[in-house]
């Protein structure tokens, strides 16, 4: 009976040739969603990539930077809004639209890598900070721009929330509102399929309220 080679260390074939980062980016965040953090070793992410342990230090400096350049992957994925048009006629709708789509990009692309990075706080606090800081800047831009872009036909006084100046404080309160209390029930353990079950409701009764908000703030 003959035996199977097992999969070399190493180069990979070139079947298996490509964008060699975006390889071991895939098989680092796959570790340390399995494994966590501490238990992912560069080893176990050089075997599954495939790709040499010289090779992966050559793209990064050790697994802290590695762990970084997941979550800052993951951030861009959820902040890319490229092509993105909110569904419905009146405000309220576009707006519930978008709210939407952020809460489900959270709850389904990042909450993984979310709950890793809050393992490791203690540990890296600095890389905690720079992740939340940066998650949270590029989400208030992406937010600020479709916000923007939803109400750029409303007909206001020059100084209301949508104003350039205005708008990432505007974007900051929006996220507030709707994302945060979803973010937090997904860490405690309400699931996905539970949470979309009360999401169109919950959206729109908080986008009442941000609207409400907006519109006493338009009042002279």
């Amino acid at each position: 009976m003959t035996k199977k080679n097992a999969p070399k260390r190493g180069r990979p074939p070139k079947d298996l040739a490509g964008d060699v980062q975006v390889r071991i980016l895939d098989a680092a965040q796959q570790l340390f969603l399995e494994k966590g953090y501490r238990s992912a070793s560069i080893d176990d992410i050089a075997e599954l990539a495939p790709a040499s342990k010289p090779t992966i230090y050559a793209h990064f400096p050790g697994k802290e930077a590695l762990f970084a350049a997941v979550v800052a992957r993951t951030i861009s994925g959820l902040t890319d809004f490229d092509g993105f048009e909110p569904e419905g006629r009146s405000l309220q709708d576009k707006l519930s639209s978008l709210g939407t789509a952020v809460v489900e990009k959270v709850i389904e692309e990042s909450m993984g890598m979310v709950r890793a990075t809050i393992a490791e706080a203690q540990r890296f606090p600095e890389l905690s900070r720079n992740v939340h800081d940066a998650a949270r800047d590029r989400s208030v831009n992406a937010v600020s721009q479709l916000l923007n872009e939803t109400t750029q036909k409303l007909a206001r006084a020059p100084k209301g929330p949508f104003t350039g100046k205005r708008s990432l404080a505007t974007a900051q309160i929006f996220l507030d509102l709707i994302l945060l209390p979803m973010l937090f029930r997904s860490l405690v353990g309400e699931t996905p399929k539970e949470l979309r079950r009360e999401l169109p409701s919950f959206v729109r009764e908080r986008v009442g309220f941000f609207l409400a908000a907006c519109e006493a703030d338009w009042t002279p």
